[in-house]
């Protein structure tokens, strides 16, 4: 038997509901393939804030250092939503980032067959969409200094720096060209170097890169541009590649390929090991959702789906995460659907019944 320790972190909003569900899962996943898994969880962000004065305690960081993994729910809400804070819940996630290294944020994006039509997209425009975008996590706007705000004579001022290492725009682009191999041999490489002189450097290593791996097409697009084709002709897309901050939006933007951020999983990943493995942050791409909280709406895909992540790229569980997908696609095909993603002829479910459906699908 296979022992694993999974660090928990459900943190505000729906975020406890979402991990509930995926642990679920998981039990059945532990039964059928005989494996351990080990939990441990910690207090995050905007709840730390209230218990511990911090949205991410050291202790926190020590005991994912610990793991084999960290399954995060999601931070924040109203209660902490003051711009002036010293401490935010979303320093939780940043701050994990961080901390244990993770440089690389893998968001998967497709359109399933049986939602297809439930997109505001024309269904001719999102069939065949299935990319990864990968979202460099340690460089950027959200940690170059200086970062400050202040008063003068000519009132409020504040300034955000942009900065990036050649080391740091290698090593994603390292991840993104090795992920390309093992898909349709073509990497997106995003960035605004007709402005900004990071995305220059952006550009000139990306390229240099890209010679080290000349089975994979290589092209470069302005971030403008990408935004405009992910809704214009998102099939043309492998793997996407770019900045912190552009990484953000754009993959919002592609969540709504799919039909909702419910459906919509990532994996935030550090150096790996010789077998492909290492500690990895995984995490649906939704907020906390504050104002669907405790209503059992919250749709549980995106954090069940992360989990198969989870057993893939960190516990190098194939066979696992597969039966967890498949069991989510079949779960979508017999047409059950929570309030986000529900269309015509949809058999709706609350949070806890989507968990169990899946959960009765991984069991077989």
């Amino acid at each position: 038997m296979s022992t694993f320790r999974i660090l928990l972190t459900p943190g505000d909003g729906i975020g406890p509901e979402v991990i509930e569900e995926a642990v679920k899962v998981l039990a059945a996943v532990q039964k059928r393939f005989g494996h351990e898994f080990q939990y441990q969880e910690e207090t995050i962000g905007g709840a730390a804030i209230d218990r511990y004065g911090l949205a991410l305690r050291p202790e926190t960081v020590a005991a994912a250092r610990q793991s084999h993994a960290v399954l995060f729910g999601a931070v924040g809400g109203p209660k902490w939503d003051d711009p002036r804070a010293a401490v935010r819940p979303e320093d939780a996630i940043l701050g994990m980032r961080k901390q244990l290294g993770l440089f690389a944020n893998l968001r998967p994006v497709r359109v399933h067959p049986a939602m297809i039509d439930q997109s505001t997209l024309k269904r001719e425009t999102l069939e065949g969409t299935d990319m990864v975008v990968i979202r460099e996590l340690t460089g950027g706007l959200y940690f170059g200094k200086p970062k400050r705000r202040w008063e003068n004579a000519a009132g409020r001022q504040a300034v955000d720096t942009l900065r990036y290492s050649e080391r740091e725009v290698e090593r994603v682009m390292h991840v993104a060209f090795q992920l390309a191999r093992g898909r349709r041999n073509r990497v997106t490489s995003v960035d605004k170097a007709n402005v900004l002189r990071t995305g220059q450097m952006w550009r000139e290593v990306a390229t240099e890169i890209g010679a080290q791996y000349p089975d994979v097409e290589l092209e470069h697009i302005l971030v403008d541009a990408c935004a405009m084709y992910l809704v214009r002709k998102p099939a043309s897309f492998d793997v996407i590649v770019t900045e912190n901050m552009f990484g953000d939006i754009l993959t919002d933007e592609a969540a709504m390929l799919a039909g909702s951020m419910g459906m919509m999983p990532s994996a935030s990943l550090g150096r790996r090991r010789k077998d492909g493995t290492g500690i990895g942050l995984y995490e649906p791409i939704h907020g906390s959702a504050p104002d669907i909280a405790g209503q059992r709406k919250a749709n549980p895909l995106a954090t069940i789906l992360s989990a198969a992540m989870m057993l893939r790229l960190s516990l190098g569980l194939e066979a696992e995460a597969a039966a967890i997908e498949a069991a989510v696609d079949a779960t979508i095909l017999d047409g059950y659907r929570t309030p986000d993603i529900e269309g015509p002829g949809a058999r709706l479910v609350d949070t806890a019944k989507m968990g169990a459906l899946v959960t009765e699908r991984v069991a077989g």
